[in-house]
């Protein structure tokens, strides 16, 4: 029989209290930016990874509904889906203890390699990772890096962000969405952000493949970032980790965004840390 995801796991092997992060993200199981941040993260809580077998960038929220899904267990708690990101979180958090012991007290999704800004977040997998977490009854944090970022630096600063979340749990109405993004460099500021406007540049372009078949493009050359104060895309121009809070619904019930809670609590966690 299997368990809920409230009810603790059994048997002879010692409890983990520490706390449990379900892990997921858009760029494969193997991609090098989770890969690091499960191990940032695992100095903090215990993590366990379901991620897509193949790349699944620009996917949004697509749930696999009418194919049948294959689950592998590449190694202890370290699972790869033939789905999307919403679909590995979802099926974490529903296939009882076949993924997870109980429920999560966060799912991660990222790092992403490129940054989820503005209305990317409509586009990306990454974030709907999180999304689905949070319409499930955990929050979700999204967590996405510029290329050129230091990798391990920035593995670091969001298992922070993520210790911080985790922190503010009893101050949640509703769980959280929250997004991420660390621009270039390795060391940096984090602030309260709100989506700001990415600009891509547009068109379709029509080809012909050798056998003279037509075949097309979309999506021209080119992005520029809007820098319109307090936006996610002017901390990123301006070399600092935005955090940017994404409501479920149009009003949510908390009195305070949830981002500000949360980059106030990795504030006095990061104090205390220098002073400790």
């Amino acid at each position: 029989m299997q368990r809920s995801l409230a009810e603790p796991a059994s048997g002879g092997r010692p409890a983990d209290d520490r706390p449990l992060i379900l892990m997921t993200n858009d760029d494969g199981y193997d991609a090098r930016g989770l890969v690091s941040l499960a191990a940032a993260l695992a100095d903090m809580a215990r993590v366990v990874v379901v991620a897509p077998t193949m790349e699944q960038s620009a996917c949004s929220h697509k749930l696999t509904l009418h194919t049948g899904l294959r689950l592998h267990e590449v190694r202890e708690g370290w699972f790869r889906l033939d789905g999307t990101p919403a679909d590995c979180v979802y099926v974490g958090l529903f296939a009882g203890d076949r993924v997870l012991p109980r429920k999560p007290d966060l799912v991660v999704s990222g790092l992403n390699e490129g940054p989820n800004l503005g209305l990317d977040v409509y586009y990306s997998g990454t974030v709907a990772g999180a999304r689905e977490a949070a319409m499930r009854g955990v929050p979700g944090l999204a967590v996405s890096a510029d290329p050129r970022a230091d990798l391990d630096a920035a593995a670091k600063i969001c298992a922070s962000i993520a210790k911080a979340a985790i922190a503010c749990a009893a101050r949640w109405s509703s769980p959280p969405v929250l997004n991420v993004n660390v621009p270039p460099g390795s060391s940096w500021q984090v602030c309260v952000t709100r989506p700001g406007r990415r600009v891509y540049g547009e068109g379709v372009e029509f080809r012909r493949d050798p056998r003279g078949r037509e075949y097309l493009w979309i999506g021209g050359p080119g992005v520029r970032n809007e820098g319109e104060v307090g936006t996610d895309t002017a901390a990123f121009e301006a070399g600092q980790v935005g955090v940017s809070s994404l409501p479920l619904r149009p009003h949510e019930p908390d009195a305070e965004d949830p981002a500000a809670v949360v980059v106030r609590q990795w504030k006095r966690l990061e104090n205390a840390r220098r002073m400790g």
